[in-house]
């Protein structure tokens, strides 16, 4: 063979290889993340409400914020002592324009409205509070889900997935036997409900039945070094989690290929919501400079479908 012509094809092997890596790129190197605000406590659950506005929890505050663009504000602090916000953590919007928040330090999901009046949206299962809600996720009729970690121990299996039923209410419990719970969501491509499994270092999925039982739970992902935590989706089923203690956000695709890893500000990225008008904002809580960041993607997330 000709050297030039296997000159040429080395060439044209690399530009092959080189022009696959940038398509699978979903977030293009050359972002970077932008600080939006700091002197945050522990920051987490961010949630757009389709509009201008980003709500997030501070877990070790007992307030929740407001955020637009660089301007931050309280958005619910100390109501009444019956409405007592102890402890936030996982947040989002439902489909009636509410926020919905999860409340682990009463074991109970909050709603509230754009005026910051809060009421209990659910309040416990069997006559007991819940353990510590953590993350919660709605699927496409309205009906809620949302996990309910306790123990952090291997050996120890005591974490929850519940499931509330938009038009009755109905608490219900849908898998009791899980390592610490935590980010959930459910996928646009396959409609499988996706959670991290903390103490494992791993994502779980379920297929979720024309009755909403979950079934079929398998293996999706295993991140070691760091706790999974919360995660999001976008239009093209492409799975984002931000790993806690490891400094990143991995971005999977829907078969569970490992696209992308990319470093975060600082080591404990908390959770994460795609935001702005175009939805092409991934924004991003971080605990060990308390501070929330936002970063350019290739693709909207998928709450662009039922904008």
């Amino acid at each position: 063979m000709n050297k030039y012509f296997r000159i040429s094809l080395t060439i044209l092997f690399t530009a092959l290889i080189v022009s696959n890596q940038i398509k699978s790129q979903i977030i293009d190197t050359t972002e970077k993340w932008i600080k939006v605000t700091g002197g945050l406590n522990f920051p987490e659950g961010p949630a757009y409400d389709g509009k201008s506005s980003i709500y997030l929890s501070n877990c070790y505050g007992g307030w929740i914020v407001k955020s637009n663009s660089v301007l931050i504000d309280t958005f619910v602090s100390k109501n009444d002592d019956s409405l007592l916000i102890e402890k936030t953590n996982g947040t989002t919007i439902g489909k009636d324009g509410f926020l919905y928040v999860c409340e682990y330090g009463k074991g109970r999901i909050l709603r509230i409205d754009k005026n910051a009046k809060i009421e209990i949206y659910a309040n416990g299962y069997n006559g007991e509070y819940f353990n510590r809600p953590n993350d919660l996720t709605f699927d496409e009729s309205g009906n809620l889900f949302f996990t309910d970690p306790k123990s952090y121990d291997k050996n120890i299996l005591d974490g929850k997935i519940f499931f509330v039923d938009v038009k009755t209410k109905e608490v219900i419990l849908l898998d009791d036997s899980l390592a610490f719970p935590n980010g959930i969501n459910i996928s646009p491509i396959d409609r499988k409900l996706y959670v991290c499994e903390s103490v494992f270092n791993r994502i779980i999925r379920y297929e979720i039945t024309s009755d909403n039982k979950i079934i079929n739970k398998e293996v999706f992902a295993i991140i070691p070094g760091g706790d999974p935590d919360g995660i999001e989706f976008d239009v093209n089923g492409n799975l984002f989690v931000a790993h806690f203690g490891g400094k990143a956000i991995y971005i999977y695709s829907p078969n569970g290929e490992l696209l992308q890893k990319i470093e975060t500000p600082g080591t404990k990225p908390t959770n994460l919501e795609f935001g702005d008008e175009d939805y092409q904002t991934l924004y991003l809580t971080e605990v060990e400079t308390n501070s929330l960041y936002k970063i350019r993607t290739k693709h909207p997330g998928k709450n662009i479908l039922i904008k």
